[in-house]
């Protein structure tokens, strides 16, 4: 695999990657990433990915980010009452402990599946 430069980076017309594309940190001011358009306050809304960015890194592939076109971004939905009630369902069950069934007052990390608690029952004698 031929490493890539900041120089291969650079394509503005698509002919080598298929889209355009431009170094990491130099993007046209009319193009945006899904972070940068979510600060806006603006959603792609539905377009395709207008160009990329491309960030060479040593032994592995480069980092790619999409890029959308600000005039054609949508302004994010509001939350309605209907959507907090579902995230506050969504983010209790995240909380419950499927062993002691009891509300953690965090997110479960997946790699344990269990409260700390639950995880290290020794520990917690311990202390």
């Amino acid at each position: 695999m031929k490493r890539l430069t900041l120089a291969d980076c650079f394509d503005p017309t698509g002919e080598r990657f298929g889209i355009p594309t431009f170094p990491w940190r130099c993007a046209p001011d009319d193009l945006a990433t899904r972070r940068q358009l979510r600060s806006r306050g603006l959603r792609p809304g539905g377009q395709d990915v207008a160009a990329q960015l491309l960030r060479p890194r040593r032994r592995r592939e480069p980092l790619t980010a999409y890029l959308y076109r600000v005039d054609l971004a949508r302004p994010v939905r509001p939350m309605t009452p209907a959507r907090w009630r579902a995230h506050a369902a969504m983010m209790r069950a995240r909380r419950r402990c499927p062993k002691c069934r009891r509300d953690a007052g965090y997110v479960i990390p997946p790699t344990l599946g269990t409260c700390v608690t639950c995880a290290y029952p020794e520990e917690q004698r311990a202390a």
